[in-house]
């Protein structure tokens, strides 16, 4: 086939690499966009966007079981599990369309196959038709990331599940063992819980979310004993032994090894880089740990290439790969006034029951960086919206510099709280301090009263407790 010529190729149609295509677009660049699988990448089809519409699900169903605290009757409370996966499998469909079409839409090239980079500005693309070779003076890595895999815990799609075995389950888990208890893990906990699941969830550290704050993680761990979840922390299942429909977990604690069973097994112990077949060794592209190594341009430090999401390592988010895709692209566009997308910005939610969500420092990380800092707190059940949603256990955390103010970080544990977030975020990017946050006339009844009152009780002004 004749060489195509573009000003960019993105190889990757995930949230980084088709919003770096679509801002590349706007900014008048010649785009194209390789992707081997599926529009929309993992997050669309496989992660954030189908597992929340089965926790909603979920949570719906937890929402009927409590109908009699709302005054409410509702009888013969059940759910099709095949109903709630057609559900969520319809909404990625229809998101995945919707992505084709943007890319169509800005008049971008989408190349569906599997890419190399045999040489600098050039694409090698293998498809259904043949080869395809394209070129382009900058080219962007954007291949996402897959599920981690440790020797003995392999998933099969019978017995052990990786998170896209859990999203097109074969079976409802009875008795089911959850390894690893960040964002993944204990969401798809919590999901399995809600429908009747005994879970229990093993986890390596010493408390589970250990990317949270302390207090945060904490409180989610009472709340989610309270619902039924057995959670082993500092212990590592060593090995599965698997049977007819069973499986046996070998699980090391404090020195001892325990045996137990269990009928399903989701293994969620982390993710690796989509870096082979690409060609980045020949390329000069450096990798470390599955990841590739970029400066926080995303600059790969090969002229003309860039890496960008999941590729480019932590922090693992979707929202943090299409900020570095647009700002790529602007780069690459030319234009001068792009900042880097700061990791200390960046929120993190977990949607599980009771939701988590923070962004900036922890008060220890705060505290290790030398600042001196005031923290506020701020429970649901002070709250009056909280108490009328019937969602009453939560907290709003904020930790902010002693000195001069500034909001080094913010923590949430209760009901939406991934949506009251974003307010912090924006408080942080307006590099707001305290003296701000509680001149802002926060609207009554909300939840986001419990933001106000926590930057008021950091500085002992708290009006409702």
């Amino acid at each position: 086939m004749a060489e195509q010529n573009f000003d960019m190729i993105v190889i990757g149609a995930g949230p980084g690499g088709y919003v770096a295509a679509i801002r590349g677009a706007q900014l008048g660049l010649k785009v194209a966009c390789v992707e081997r699988e599926h529009m929309g990448g993992i997050c669309l089809n496989w992660g954030c966007i189908p597992t929340k519409a089965m926790l909603r699900s979920a949570e719906v169903f937890h929402l009927m079981e409590r109908a009699k605290d709302y005054g409410l009757k509702a009888e013969g409370i059940g759910y099709d599990l095949d109903a709630v996966v057609k559900r969520s499998r319809g909404i990625a469909r229809q998101l995945n369309s919707g992505v084709g079409h943007l890319l169509k839409k800005n008049k971008i090239t989408a190349v569906m196959g599997e890419a190399s980079v045999p040489a600098k500005g050039k694409v090698s693309v293998k498809t259904d038709k043949g080869t395809e070779e394209l070129t382009a003076k900058h080219v962007v890595l954007a291949t996402g990331a897959r599920a981690r895999e440790l020797p003995g815990l392999e998933a099969d799609g019978d017995l052990v599940w990786t998170y896209r075995h859990a999203l097109v389950p074969p079976r409802m888990p009875k008795k089911l063992l959850v390894i690893g208890s960040g964002a993944i893990g204990i969401e798809f906990a919590s999901f399995y819980n809600a429908l009747g699941a005994d879970v229990t969830v093993v986890e390596v550290m010493d408390r589970i979310l250990p990317v949270e704050d302390e207090e945060i993680s904490a409180f989610a761990q009472k709340s989610f004993e309270k619902q039924g979840m057995t959670i082993r922390r500092k212990a590592i299942v060593k090995g599965l032994d698997r049977g007819k429909g069973t499986v046996t977990a070998h699980i090391e604690a404090e020195g001892k090894v325990e045996t137990a069973e269990f009928d399903t097994v989701i293994s969620a112990v982390g993710i690796v880089g989509n870096t082979e077949g690409l060609g980045l060794e020949k390329l000069g592209v450096k990798v470390e740990k599955t990841h590739v190594v970029t400066d926080p341009w995303c600059r790969t430090g090969v002229e003309g290439v860039w890496a960008i999401g999941d590729l480019a390592g932590a922090p693992w988010l979707a929202h943090k790969a299409s900020h570095e895709g647009v700002m790529v692209a602007e780069l690459i566009a030319g234009k001068n006034d792009v900042h880097p997308v700061h990791p200390d910005r960046i929120p993190g939610c977990t949607y599980c029951q009771p939701q988590i969500a923070s962004v900036g420092l922890t008060e220890r990380q705060a505290r290790e960086k030398g600042h001196e800092v005031r923290v506020g707190r701020f429970p649901f059940i002070g709250n009056g919206k909280a108490l009328a949603l019937g969602e009453p256990e939560g907290m709003v955390k904020t930790v902010f510099d002693a000195q001069t103010g500034e909001l080094l970080g913010a923590h949430m544990v209760g009901a939406e709280v991934t949506e009251l977030i974003q307010g912090y975020a924006v408080g942080q990017t307006l590099e707001t301090t305290e003296e701000e946050l509680m001149h802002t006339v926060f609207p009554h009844p909300t939840l986001s009263e419990m933001m106000h009152e926590s930057v008021l009780d950091a500085y002992d002004r708290v009006i409702h407790i």
